[in-house]
């Protein structure tokens, strides 16, 4: 379980490559690496991946298919920084919100708005099924970042960020057309889910009547 709450970010230092198979040598600060046991979980760009291997500062995750077909970890290069988060533990104070680190579908950069203090993007996702989840107010988790949704409008949908996020996380250096991973809220998912399901039992009793 993670928060959305980005506690460093790390920086690829080396990309093995194979068929539809690839491993991130990353470089972890010792903040990072307190207590880091191999097959341990650590959220990137808020996918959660597995420690494979561990060499003193130099950690390595797999990454499977599946994992490049849904995510934006695949059009990484050595040297790109990542958003990085440990699992939360029993006790922890849950500054964002409940996340699982299952990447559902990524979403494209479309609007960059700046002011002084003020930073807005506007994001286009590409799984259009995904959209009855997002919702003005509420919550959604990009690139590993609990944030809170703004306005929605047909297949779009905006995030306003503060300048502690853009310091602290790798949304400051995005730039337009960049894909951002998109996790939606569980309890949003069964929420819509379970308001479809009675909606539709409705309406076949309605045929049968």
């Amino acid at each position: 379980m993670f928060t959305g709450i980005v506690q460093e970010t790390a920086i690829i230092l080396s990309i093995i490559e194979r068929t539809h198979f690839r491993t991130h040598i990353m470089q972890f600060t010792p903040k990072l690496l307190v207590k880091l046991q191999k097959g341990a979980s650590v959220a990137h760009n808020g996918c959660c991946l597995t420690v494979t291997k561990i060499d003193n500062e130099k950690v390595s995750f797999d990454l499977i298919k599946e994992t490049l077909k849904l995510t934006n970890l695949g059009m990484l290069q050595v040297g790109d920084s990542v958003n990085i988060e440990r699992p939360a533990k029993y006790g922890d104070e849950i500054g964002g919100h409940i996340v699982s680190g299952h990447v559902m579908t990524t979403a494209k950069i479309s609007k960059i708005f700046t002011s002084e203090n003020n930073y807005q993007l506007w994001l286009s996702i590409y799984d259009k099924s995904q959209m009855k989840y997002i919702f003005h107010k509420g919550f959604i988790t990009i690139d590993g970042i609990s944030v809170t949704i703004g306005n929605v409008i047909n297949n779009d949908f905006c995030v306003n960020l503060i300048p502690e996020t853009l310091a602290s996380t790798t949304l400051g250096k995005k730039r337009l057309n960049d894909q951002i991973n998109i996790e939606i809220d569980l309890q949003t998912q069964i929420i819509v889910n379970t308001v479809e399901r009675i909606i539709l039992q409705k309406e076949q009793k309605l045929v049968i009547l």
